[in-house]
């Protein structure tokens, strides 16, 4: 895509889920990544932001919508949402005051090198569900695939992520895309995600 069109979509809907845009920014420059050629989602305008909101931003959109029609609130928009880790946990420590919603967020589990810490205790009574690209069940093929910034340490971060967050949060799945591996290696991811008692999960591929 040879220029981006900048919005300030800050909400949009994916079937009956609210999702939120909290930042552009991803250690991570993924070889599949949707935003690689799109710039929105379903009916949503451009998901690149002029600017990333403020909490106070980010509250005023939530009361100006129709919470009652949503199952869920997902922190997933165009960018890795643990980069603004405190404003994920405020906005949606908010959303479960307020509305009463469950709270998922995906992400590529590189949070705590994101963060320079173990940010997992901090998901604990304020996020349901977080979602975890797994990708791949080797490490070089991880790194392949993401290009991710933080190097060949990235995969055994995403597992050590993943263990430490299940101790915090109710369900953590770990996915993979359908179509993108062998049997063999969706066998693989299965069995690493038996050993970290997670779910494992095949997403559908969206182009």
């Amino acid at each position: 895509m040879s220029e981006r069109k900048k919005a300030q979509t800050i909400l949009y809907e994916v079937h009956d889920n609210l999702y939120v845009n909290l930042t552009n920014r991803c250690p991570c420059n993924c070889t599949f990544c949707l935003r690689q050629t799109r710039d929105h989602m379903e009916e949503s305008e451009s998901l690149w932001l002029e600017h990333e909101p403020s909490i106070e931003e980010l509250k005023e959109e939530f009361k100006k919508s129709d919470m009652s029609k949503y199952g869920e609130v997902v922190f997933c928009g165009f960018g890795e949402p643990t980069e603004r880790l405190q404003v994920l946990l405020e906005a949606a420590a908010f959303v479960k005051q307020e509305y009463g919603k469950n709270i998922r967020v995906n992400t590529n589990g590189l949070s705590d090198l994101v963060n320079g810490t173990d940010t997992a205790p901090m998901f604990q009574g304020i996020v349901d569900t977080i979602s975890i690209s797994l990708n791949t069940p080797k490490a070089e093929r991880y790194l392949e695939l993401t290009r991710s910034r933080f190097g060949i340490r990235s995969f055994e971060a995403v597992l050590t992520f993943a263990k430490n967050v299940k101790k915090y949060v109710d369900t953590v799945i770990l996915t993979t895309v359908d179509t993108t591996l062998s049997t063999e290696e969706e066998e693989e991811c299965r069995a690493i995600c038996g050993k970290l008692g997670v779910t494992y999960r095949i997403r559908p591929w969206e182009s």
